[in-house]
């Protein structure tokens, strides 16, 4: 049985480095090929922008979440913000079949389009599937606590009590309250906060200062939780990267 498995959360600023001079996505597929998770949860992916498509050379013939995933994993994409250059969102890459997905709307405004990506991963020997949620939620603090319900609302109706569960993203939740209300409605844990006592400092990138990003989970203990700092990370994005092994059983 494949007890273990190695997760990642990764907000990859659309492709760009921190102040969106350089096109760096062909760096960043270099960077998680080589860090190997099994399942990695993106937010902030370009699906398509058609100006900054003729502004970089190289741009991506295909969407980032494609050329990321390569030719080794799937993939599942939420478009979540359309404008008239194209779109982004959030997306889940995994080794593993993902069998069935849906993004689930909770945007509150018309300036942070927001989703709620929910993707069933079917993992070899496991007698039930893996739920994986990729989420990117707002600035303000109210607005995340609105969010925080209606994604709480979303996992009881969708995932099995007994069933494994991983919540990953950007919660932008500076306040620290998303744990105290996942954790008591979900029964979650964070991993870094499990490990080391207070969530992961993963913004910005160079010398960070706020906890922005998370990964929950239920159904499984906490091996390794790291925020991935230093080269290659630090010209990759504003964010750094949070990488978990996860064991089952």
């Amino acid at each position: 049985m494949e007890r273990r498995i190695k997760v990642a959360s990764y907000n990859i600023h659309k492709g760009l480095s921190p102040l969106n001079r350089r096109l760096v996505v062909h760096d960043v597929r270099h960077a998680l090929h080589n860090l190997a998770p099994d399942v990695v949860f993106l937010q902030e992916v370009q699906g398509e922008h058609s100006s900054r498509a003729r502004q970089f050379n190289y741009w991506p013939t295909t969407p980032q979440h494609e050329y990321l995933a390569g030719n080794d994993l799937s993939f599942a994409y939420g478009r979540n913000a359309i404008h008239r250059l194209g779109h982004h969102g959030n997306a889940v890459l995994s080794r593993f079949p993902i069998t069935r997905w849906g993004n689930h709307d909770i945007t509150l405004n018309r300036f942070e389009k927001r989703g709620l990506l929910h993707c069933v991963l079917e993992i070899p020997s496991w007698n039930v599937p893996l739920h994986a949620f990729c989420v990117h939620l707002n600035l303000l603090a109210r607005d995340r606590r609105k969010q925080l319900a209606a994604m709480v609302e979303q996992i009881q109706n969708e995932v099995p009590k007994n069933a494994p569960l991983v919540i990953a993203g950007d919660f932008n939740d500076w306040r620290r309250e998303a744990t105290h209300i996942l954790g008591s409605e979900l029964h979650v844990i964070e991993a870094f906060e499990t490990m080391h006592g207070s969530p992961a400092r993963s913004f910005p990138v160079r010398m960070p200062v706020l906890s922005l990003d998370r990964i929950y989970v239920r159904g499984f203990g906490i091996e390794v939780a790291d925020v991935l700092g230093g080269q290659p990370w630090s010209h990759l994005s504003d964010h750094a990267p949070l990488y978990t092994v996860l064991r089952r059983g």
